[in-house]
């Protein structure tokens, strides 16, 4: 690991470019110029990745004992995971575009240490409105993972986006693998609020690394730095009229991340209920199926660059629909529900990654604020969506949480294919 640390610092010695702004010739003409990043400086930044991204996460498998715990009902509790993902679309709203302006480095180091302060209230949390408010806090600073697709895309030739976004996204994956898996079972045998202390733990080891990795940017060569932050964030509204597709590619990851959560949410209150009698480790130990997804992104992703990033969204739109029409028929078993949780956790990332490729090919200079949109959009899907299924399970079961993650799901095929029609390859 630490030989890998030495090997990505020198990388960003080597490099040429800058980690915020695109203020000099030579960043903004990256795409043109060899890959800059090396394989072991993407598999650190995965790490990064993995381990600020799971604490969104923990709570899937441990929601009906958190639910218990504060004495709530399950339609409640999905205030905990909904203002999180609410907080996390405001946070990236107002935070992200500072990319374009500031240091990476140093925006993604305060924002780390933010979350370490959130988690250790939830931690310590001995109401339900401050474990909510720990939370919220918590998605509003969650910034740093969604600076590092447009820090990378710059330092990739175009015909690798889809690689270098699935190496990220395969961090992302595993990150999402042990929050849920681990947090089933540590839950289950140790408590829900030893979850959030070992996050505490791990945030303080990716501050480190994220220090160890992430070198200072030079100082501007133009007027980007002087820009004024509310302009800064108003011109977010300019970009999205030039650039009108991040609208499709922000509504498809929204319909698709908020089909992923309702699952989840539903699925944690399902498999723990007195019908199906399981505990929170099942849920985990059901979660762990998304270890076929680091093997099975980065090939996709690779697939995707040949066919086109619309292409091969549409197909995958298609996959995951026909996963979710399973839902409704499995859930009375928990062996096959294996099923359509295989189908649509191995394209779900997928998808993520060819939204991406359709904008991150775009000038260097709005990338970071084309991102910013694309992530509001998935989060404020997500953040309804994890409401949604909590109380759709309190009225309708889990039959409700299928039929609403396959209407999800449908209108992410829907929205696919008339990109394909509309953009084509």
């Amino acid at each position: 690991m630490y030989q890998a640390i030495l090997m990505a610092r020198e990388d960003s010695r080597i490099s040429n470019t800058t980690d915020g702004a695109p203020s000099e010739p030579n960043e903004e003409s990256a795409s043109a110029h060899p890959s800059q990043i090396s394989e072991s400086s993407l598999l650190l930044f995965a790490v990064a990745s993995a381990i600020v991204t799971a604490n969104a996460y923990y709570i899937h498998p441990i929601i009906s004992s958190v639910a218990e715990y504060y004495g709530v009902s399950d339609a409640l509790i999905g205030m905990v995971p909904s203002f999180n993902q609410i907080a996390l679309a405001l946070g990236i709203f107002l935070l992200l575009p500072l990319g374009d302006r500031f240091s990476n480095r140093k925006l993604t180091l305060i924002f780390v240490s933010l979350q370490v302060l959130a988690l250790g209230v939830m931690a310590m949390a001995d109401s339900y409105i401050l474990f909510v408010a720990g939370s919220t806090a918590l998605g509003f600073v969650t910034v740093a993972p969604y600076l590092l697709p447009a820090y990378v895309s710059k330092r990739v030739v175009n015909s690798r986006l889809g690689h270098a976004n699935a190496i990220l996204t395969t961090g992302i994956i595993f990150g999402i693998l042990v929050a849920r898996a681990g947090a089933g079972v540590i839950g289950e045998y140790v408590g829900w609020r030893m979850v959030y202390v070992i996050a505490t733990a791990l945030m303080l080891v990716v501050s480190v690394l994220l220090y160890l990795i992430m070198e200072e940017r030079r100082e501007p060569r133009n007027t980007q730095g002087q820009t004024g932050y509310f302009s800064l964030i108003l011109s977010v509204f300019p970009i999205t009229r030039a650039y009108p597709e991040i609208l499709i590619a922000g509504a498809i990851q929204g319909l698709g991340f908020g089909a992923f959560l309702a699952i989840w949410m539903g699925l944690g209150l399902h498999l723990t209920s007195p019908e199906m009698g399981y505990g929170t480790d099942t849920v985990g130990y059901l979660a762990a199926l998304t270890i076929f997804n680091l093997f099975i992104t980065p090939r996709l992703g690779r697939w995707a660059d040949k066919k086109g990033p619309r292409k091969a969204r549409l197909i995958f739109a298609a996959i995951h629909t026909t996963g979710s029409s399973l839902l409704l028929f499995t859930g009375h078993s928990l062996w096959l529900l294996i099923i359509p949780l295989f189908l649509v956790n191995s394209v779900g990332p997928t998808i993520d990654v060819s939204n991406r490729m359709t904008f991150l090919n775009q000038p260097p200079d709005v990338r970071t604020r084309l991102m910013t949109i694309y992530i509001v959009c998935m989060f404020v899907g997500g953040g309804i969506a994890s409401w949604a299924g909590t109380a759709v399970y309190h009225f309708a079961g889990w039959s409700g949480s299928a039929i609403l993650a396959l209407s999800l799901s449908a209108l992410v095929l829907l929205l696919s294919f008339l990109s394909y029609r509309w953009k084509g390859h």
